[in-house]
């Protein structure tokens, strides 16, 4: 008899539906995963770090698609359906999510899998965009991995998001 064939599949979800859909594919028996990051939120002059899902109206099912009734994914309350091709949801190459899951901390956030690219306040160079060939100095990374930098124009310091292509130390 041969064993199950239990892959990893991604599920989309309605907006803002990410622990939804978890909390009800679990109830039916599917093994579920959502990562989920660190974000800063600040409300009404408070700021506090909470956890988001780390892929926006996505999350992870596992699944042996010949043994499961994998059909009843798609009527869940709080999915929109699977990623797939045609009927058929299309597998997660392998080894992805369990990268995933080896980079969660104690808290159960994700962590970034590359340390930042610069140093806190390095002199860094823009080259693409209205601010190329600005220089200004290194203020972190955020979101998606877009890289924060300090500018100074006119006088005043202007704080920039670029993609990590468009900064250079």
């Amino acid at each position: 008899m041969s064993e199950p064939v239990t892959r990893w599949y991604v599920v989309h979800t309605r907006p803002n539906g990410e622990e939804t859909a978890l909390r009800n594919l679990e109830r039916q028996g599917f093994i579920a995963y959502l990562p989920r990051g660190q974000r800063r939120v600040s409300h009404a002059r408070r700021s506090r770090t909470v956890l988001r899902p780390f892929f926006p109206r996505y999350l992870f099912v596992g699944l042996d698609l010949d043994a499961e009734r994998w059909q009843a994914i798609r009527s869940t309350f709080g999915v929109s359906g699977l990623i797939g091709d045609g009927d058929r949801p299309l597998p997660v190459p392998a080894g992805v999510v369990e990268d995933i899951r080896s980079r969660e901390d104690d808290t159960g956030a994700v962590t970034h899998a590359e340390p930042p690219p610069f140093a806190l306040g390095e002199r860094v160079q823009v080259l693409d965009g209205p601010l190329r060939d600005s220089w200004g100095l290194f203020a972190g990374v955020g979101e998606n991995e877009r890289i924060h930098v300090l500018l100074q124009l006119m006088g005043r310091p202007l704080r920039v998001t670029l993609p990590r292509e468009a900064v250079a130390g």
